[in-house]
């Protein structure tokens, strides 16, 4: 089996690349998605998160409450790596199962889609690393397009790692300063080099 780790900041467009990969009918899994599950109704990070934020970080619905939680996390840094170091052993340890299972399937091809490239359970389990890459200006005009405080955006690209970091980990850069069409050529140029010679065809 082998394992494609898809990482980038927020706004590069990493999840559309990995929507690519979804649309072929590629096994993706998704760490926001798992994150979401181990953070909502009865999820098992949740007595954790109580005990580092306090009892109003879990809503009545005894889900994360997300928008107390993150006025606390991204304005202390200390906080934010405590919750994220908790959330994210759940979220490994998910993926570590399904990938398991993915395995005894047979499956020849599985997507880690996380943007936060972690070293142990995402770094240690990817054969490729690929890096999804844009101009700071670009992902900030997207996000706000999509409707974020332009504030909160930069605020939450500097806790992230630079783009140089993240590059400095690729096997594979995925460019993403164009438009959509110009990001499924450059996922196409990629799939050709890397995948089709080792006959995986998607």
């Amino acid at each position: 089996m082998f394992v494609i780790g898809i990482t980038g900041g927020i706004g590069t467009g990493k999840s559309m690349v990995a929507g690519i990969f979804r649309s072929r009918g590629v096994k993706v899994l998704d760490a926001d998605d798992i994150s979401r599950e181990v953070t909502g109704v009865g999820g098992a990070a949740l007595p954790e998160i109580r005990g580092l934020l306090g009892n109003k970080a879990v809503d009545t619905d005894f889900s994360m409450n997300r928008k107390y939680v993150a006025s606390l996390v991204f304005s202390d840094r200390t906080k934010l790596d405590q919750l994220s170091k908790i959330i994210h052993r759940h979220v490994l340890e998910q993926i570590a199962v399904e990938l398991e299972a993915e395995k005894e399937k047979g499956t020849k091809l599985v997507i880690l889609d996380a943007p936060i490239p972690v070293r142990k359970g995402f770094l240690d389990r990817c054969n490729q690393v690929w890096v999804v890459s844009a101009d700071e200006s670009i992902r900030l005009e997207r996000l706000v397009a999509r409707g974020m405080d332009i504030d909160d955006v930069k605020r939450r690209m500097s806790m992230q790692m630079t783009r140089e970091e993240y590059e400095d980990l690729a096997d594979v850069v995925i460019h993403n300063d164009g438009t959509e069409e110009d990001l499924a050529q450059e996922v196409d140029k990629h799939i050709a080099a890397q995948l089709h010679e080792r006959g995986i065809r998607i």
